[in-house]
């Protein structure tokens, strides 16, 4: 008899955590369908969408000397840095100033850091890869190697197709991830379309209180580029992650 009601209790128990499961994933369906919801933060300068749980910056050398203990350690309301893109090369020769420093000392101070690449359709991209891969050695828990491309320089979109097709493949090879591309919806739907959709979307989209509107799903989402963030003197880019910290670590290079 009372292996009988252990029995039922176990399966009681089992049935309630499927049924908060269930709930779970429901709620962050709905939240993620639901009119994104802004909430304005002196302390960031900007109002942040709090459908999304977690947030994340981009920098580059105007960002100047960042102090990435400050940026780790600021938190207001649980919104906090989780992540940050940082730029590595831009064509076939530019490689950012601050690049070296800020990759290792947004690791030290344990954030989830990217590297990305400011893309030309007019310069040779086999060159353009071999920039960014002389610049980033990408580890295990590094974002994937992100393609920033949002300038057409005159190139139909065949052009511009063909060129980031072969830096994304090569990336793919060296790295063993799918990179991520970065650019707005309008760029996205022009001069790139349905053959990327494969690739995590970064889109962005700011100016305007709304979700970026888009036939495809987007991963990352840059939603202001005038931020405040306790070890940056100047303003800065803040993105959201459509997923939770888990799935943000999933993302990354295992």
């Amino acid at each position: 008899m009372a292996k009988k009601n252990r029995k039922r209790l176990r399966a009681l128990f089992l049935i309630i955590l499927l049924l908060v499961l269930a709930g779970t994933g429901i709620w962050w369906l709905l939240r993620q369908q639901a009119p994104t919801e802004f909430v304005r933060y002196e302390e960031f300068g900007i109002d942040i969408p709090v459908n999304y749980s977690v947030h994340g910056i981009d920098i580059s050398k105007f960002q100047g000397n960042v102090n990435w203990r400050a940026v780790k350690q600021m938190e207001v309301d649980n919104i906090k840095i989780s992540f940050a893109f940082i730029k590595a090369t831009e064509g076939i020769t530019r490689q950012d100033a601050t690049f070296r420093r800020n990759w290792d000392k947004a690791r030290d101070a344990g954030i989830i850091r990217g590297a990305y690449h400011f893309f030309y359709s007019t310069r040779d991209p086999l060159k353009q890869v071999i920039n960014f891969k002389n610049v980033v050695q990408l580890e295990p828990g590094d974002l994937p190697p992100v393609l920033d491309i949002e300038v057409h320089n005159n190139q139909p979109p065949a052009v511009i197709r063909s060129t980031a097709r072969i830096w994304l493949e090569e990336m793919e090879k060296a790295y063993g991830v799918k990179p991520i591309i970065y650019t707005n919806i309008h760029f996205y739907e022009t001069y790139l379309g349905k053959e990327f959709d494969d690739y995590p979307l970064w889109v962005a989209h700011y100016y305007q209180k709304e979700k970026p509107r888009s036939a495809r799903n987007w991963v990352f989402w840059q939603h202001s580029d005038i931020g405040r963030v306790n070890g940056i003197r100047t303003m800065v880019d803040f993105n959201v992650f459509r997923g939770d910290s888990a799935a943000l670590r999933k993302l990354c290079i295992p």
